[in-house]
């Protein structure tokens, strides 16, 4: 857990804010004016509020944006108790927007982000106003993904597979304070140019033993063994709400971790007429690759569906 009231040399000045209603202490950036429609930026593995670092400013200057660290990650807690499933992310965050009385909500969801979007949509569509997928998944695409790459095929979930009888996808993922690099390079992180010591500081700190890296090994488990399957078959109801919400996918074409043709075939499959927009050169990591082209464009999404 980092401590809250750590900026990273400046990267990082936002006011933290928590809640623990939860049965944890959960982290959130709250930015922008409180009367204006919320943002909802999500996070995925195995990164936290820091990777929208240079998305917060410019979105906080017409609205309220969110950023929570989900359990487990950067300055919230990590208990032990738990279980860091895609069901217990999503219902942290439920409570959290409860407690803030969030409404007509634009989630915007990379990586892990998207499901959790997703999942939270489908149960509470009432609180949601539009949907930004960004290098993610809804997972209720099936239909338009017989021709696309599979999920087990990417580079990031073969070498989950490949390394669990071994142990080597455990010791490497309980030990992220030293491996969080070569993870994220491993799902397609792309921009060296960004990395210097704070960077590495930023991404390696909330995980400074084996115990504070559970959840960063727990999210690809549960997507890998299958264990999210019947959370969401059980949302399946909410589909066509779902369906019902102005949806756009950025995706960056140089994804390892969810193919770029699975993302694409999946979100179309939901939304045939939506926008999608591809990067080239883009990462998994697309707030760190390019957080200007993403901004322009949720604004741009956000006027265009009032």
């Amino acid at each position: 857990m980092v401590p809250l009231d750590e900026t990273y040399d400046g990267t990082f000045p936002f006011v933290p804010h928590t809640f623990s209603g939860h049965g944890f202490l959960q982290h959130y950036v709250d930015e922008g004016p409180r009367d204006a429609e919320p943002i909802v930026l999500l996070h995925g593995e195995p990164t936290w509020g820091y990777l929208y670092r240079h998305m917060i400013a410019p979105l906080a200057e017409q609205y309220r944006v969110v950023v929570p660290d989900h359990m487990g990650f950067g300055k919230s807690e990590t208990p032990q108790d738990r279980e860091y499933t895609l069901q217990g992310h999503t219902e942290n965050l439920i409570a959290l927007t409860e407690h803030l009385d969030l409404r007509d909500i634009t989630f915007f969801g990379q990586d892990w982000g998207g499901p959790i979007a997703t999942a939270f949509t489908v149960r509470h569509p009432d609180r949601v106003k539009r949907i930004v997928y960004a290098n993610s998944i809804a997972g209720y695409g099936r239909i338009g993904e017989q021709d696309a790459t599979p999920l087990t095929k990417s580079r990031w979930f073969t070498w989950i597979g490949d390394g669990l009888d071994s142990g080597r996808t455990e010791d490497v993922l309980l030990n992220l304070g030293s491996t969080v690099l070569s993870v994220m390079k491993i799902t397609g992180f792309t921009n060296s140019a960004a990395i210097d010591d704070t960077w590495i500081r930023a991404y390696s700190d909330p995980f400074p033993d084996r115990e504070s890296a559970i959840g960063g090994l727990e999210f690809p488990l549960d997507a890998y063994l299958g264990r999210i399957a019947d959370y969401v078959i059980a949302g399946a109801n909410g589909v066509p709400e779902l369906r019902s919400k102005p949806a756009m996918l950025l995706e960056g074409m140089e994804d390892r971790a969810i193919p770029p043709d699975l993302a694409i075939a999946d979100f179309r499959a939901l939304w045939p007429e939506a926008p999608v927009v591809e990067m080239p050169g883009v990462g998994h990591y697309c707030q760190e690759d390019a957080p200007e082209v993403l901004v322009a464009n949720v604004l741009q999404f956000i006027q265009k569906n009032p």
